[in-house]
């Protein structure tokens, strides 16, 4: 079961990402995750992603997809694997897709968690983390017992600028730009599934489990 998770920024995706992987006991894999154990474990792999990331540059795709595609051969992922956060451009589509054809395998499922752009900014604009512990809430979901004060250390919150309704809107453009083609893409393989993000979390997770087969 080899699964990729499209969504917006803030529409869940990691979320259920971690809930698929722990169902089916399969690893939930980000790049994010990839570049950091290799860097610890200073893999050659990891050496050059560093290379690239301390200039400020990303990454390039062609060393990202090697990284994943070497994930993949871990003992964890051999009856699969929930995809976050990549692809998330159609050049790295493509190379996955080629990588992947080599190898001998494919994706079995594109999950698109959907979410509307007004309900994300709404719902990123609640988020209040403690500068104190890192703790975080939600001003309708998860919030604080007492306004603007962390229930564990007592002390304040903040919106974080990556929260802001304005910074919200502009990650919201460059999704809209770079990775909504990817939507299309899975849609013309035959893999694309969309689940309706707006609702509760387990009912999101419900109707995933049946796109799955339970």
């Amino acid at each position: 079961m080899r699964i990729i998770m499209l969504g917006a920024p803030g529409a869940g995706k990691g979320t259920q990402a971690k809930k698929i992987a722990e169902k089916y006991n399969i690893p939930h894999i980000s790049t994010g995750d990839i570049f950091r154990a290799n860097i610890k474990n200073e893999t050659e792999l990891g050496k050059k992603a560093k290379s690239y990331m301390d200039q400020g540059m990303l990454v390039p795709d062609e060393l990202t997809i090697s990284l994943v595609m070497d994930r993949f051969q871990e003992p964890d992922a051999r009856n699969g694997y929930v995809l976050d956060g990549f692809p998330r451009t159609i050049p790295q589509a493509e190379s996955l897709d080629a990588a992947l054809k080599e190898s001998g395998s494919q994706i079995d499922h594109a999950i698109n968690v959907d979410v509307p752009d007004e309900a994300i900014v709404k719902r990123m604009s609640g988020r209040r983390a403690c500068v104190n512990c890192g703790a975080t809430y939600h001003l309708q979901y998860a919030a604080p017992k007492k306004d603007g004060v962390c229930d564990h250390c007592g002390e304040g919150l903040i919106l974080r600028d990556d929260d802001k309704p304005e910074t919200v809107e502009k990650r919201l453009g460059v999704y809209h730009d770079q990775t909504q083609p990817l939507i299309d893409y899975y849609a013309q393989k035959g893999v694309l599934k969309e689940v309706d993000g707006t609702r509760d979390l387990e009912e999101v997770f419900g109707q995933i489990k049946k796109i799955l087969g339970e």
